[in-house]
Formats: C-alpha cells, sequence, structure tokens
C-alpha cells in the first residue's frame, strides 16, 4: 500500500439535519478531529448525507415557540433544553442564539442545497453556513431565497445555484436517501458512518471522534488485508 493509498482513509458520510443543534456541534467536534487526524497522515473524504427530523413539517415551517411547546409538554422544558444545548455548544466553540429563532423550519430545501454543493466540493461550507445563520442569526432556512444567499457566499458554482433555484433538483435523491437511512435504522443524528459501516451517532468530543475513526480505519484495514491474502 503506497503513501497516497495509507493518507486516503475511506469516506465519511455524516448524516444530520440543519434543525439539530447536535448536529452543529457534531460537525465542529468532527472538524477538530480532522484536524487531528490529518497530521497523523489520515484524510477522508467527508460528504453530508441528509435525515429529516421533522418529516411532516409544513413547507412553510411553524413557529418555534409552540411547536416546542407542545413537542416537550411545556415551555419551560423546551427552553431548559435549548439551555443545555447553549452549554454544550460553548464548550465546542459555537453560540447559540435561542432569543433569534422565531420559526422552526422544514429542511428538504436546506439537504437540496447540501447534496448540489456536493459537485463544487463545497457540502461542508455550505452546512456550516446554514448552521450558522439558523443558529446563531435566526434566519428562516426554509425559504429557497435565503438558502440561495448562503450557498452563493460559501462558493457555490452558477451551475450548481441555477439548479438549486430551478426547484426540483437534488429533491428525489435527497427525499430517498432519507427513507433508506429510515429503514436501515437510522433515529439519530449526527450519525457517521465510514465506507458504509454506522460507527457511532451523536456530538461526541473531537477526541472520541478521532479516536474512533483510527479504530475504524484500522479495522477496515485489517479486513481488506486478510480479503487480499484469502
Amino acid at each position: 500500500m503506497d503513501s497516497a493509498d495509507e493518507a486516503n482513509a475511506g469516506t465519511l458520510d455524516v448524516i444530520s439535519d440543519a434543525i439539530c443543534p447536535w448536529c452543529w456541534i457534531g460537525k465542529r467536534n468532527l472538524d477538530a478531529a480532522l484536524e487531528m487526524l490529518a497530521e497523523e497522515g489520515l484524510s477522508f473524504n467527508v460528504r453530508f448525507r441528509p435525515f429529516q427530523l421533522n418529516p411532516e413539517m409544513p413547507a412553510e415551517g411553524v413557529d418555534r415557540r409552540e411547536y416546542r411547546s407542545a413537542k416537550f409538554g411545556s415551555l419551560e422544558k423546551s427552553q431548559e433544553l435549548d439551555r443545555r444545548v447553549a452549554d454544550a455548544g460553548r464548550v465546542a466553540g459555537v453560540e447559540f442564539r435561542h432569543d433569534l429563532m422565531a420559526r422552526t423550519p422544514n429542511t428538504l430545501e436546506a439537504h437540496r442545497l447540501i447534496r448540489l454543493a456536493g459537485a463544487d466540493g463545497r457540502q461542508r461550507e455550505v452546512a456550516e453556513a446554514i448552521f450558522q445563520s439558523y443558529f446563531q442569526e435566526g434566519a428562516d432556512i426554509g425559504d429557497p431565497a435565503t438558502l440561495a444567499r448562503l450557498g452563493a457566499a460559501a462558493g457555490l458554482s452558477a451551475e450548481s445555484l441555477t439548479a438549486f433555484n430551478a426547484g426540483d433538483a437534488g429533491r428525489h435523491e435527497v427525499l430517498a436517501e432519507d427513507e433508506g437511512y429510515r429503514r436501515a435504522g437510522i433515529s439519530g443524528v449526527p450519525s457517521f458512518v465510514l465506507d458504509r459501516h454506522l460507527l457511532f451517532s451523536g456530538a461526541m468530543p473531537p477526541e472520541h471522534i478521532a479516536d474512533g475513526l483510527r479504530r475504524a480505519v484500522a479495522i477496515l484495514r485489517e479486513r481488506a488485508r486478510e480479503a487480499a491474502q484469502a
């Protein structure tokens, strides 16, 4: 195995939802873990994959306070959960502005934009822009015009933006992948999949993510060597 093969540690799929605060925390922790592993000579082809926590959400979204009060039983319980998220976010270096989030959006359009960003190699940048826009600025990330602006700022090509603005590109693929993950038993995000092997779910600290990836790479490479020798 040459040095290029050693450096390329495989394809890492990050299954997440743009409305999930733990997915933003998980992404930031993953970014830190990938920096650690890059210093050790390990790099990954990272892809963001769609999962809708609220697949039945109306396209226009709903009032966040009313929705979460109903979902969690009371406004006070909802606010308690927000405080837990905010505390975890500070550890990961992100600030949540729950006071600015007026609506809970449908995330299908956000997933379309992230998928189309793959052709430009800009998925991580677009996902970060969407997370930051919603969780820090309270933007409506269900609004196609808002998403197109974020995509342009994140470096999407004119071709990708044109495809997004046309309204349907990537829609079937996003819905099919979302449904496929549900059939496969995925129920929580973020989930991390290396070369089709589910490794773990949750926004773990960077050191734990890095250790999990190291172990997984070692196991998969050993299996590949055994198969080659069989």
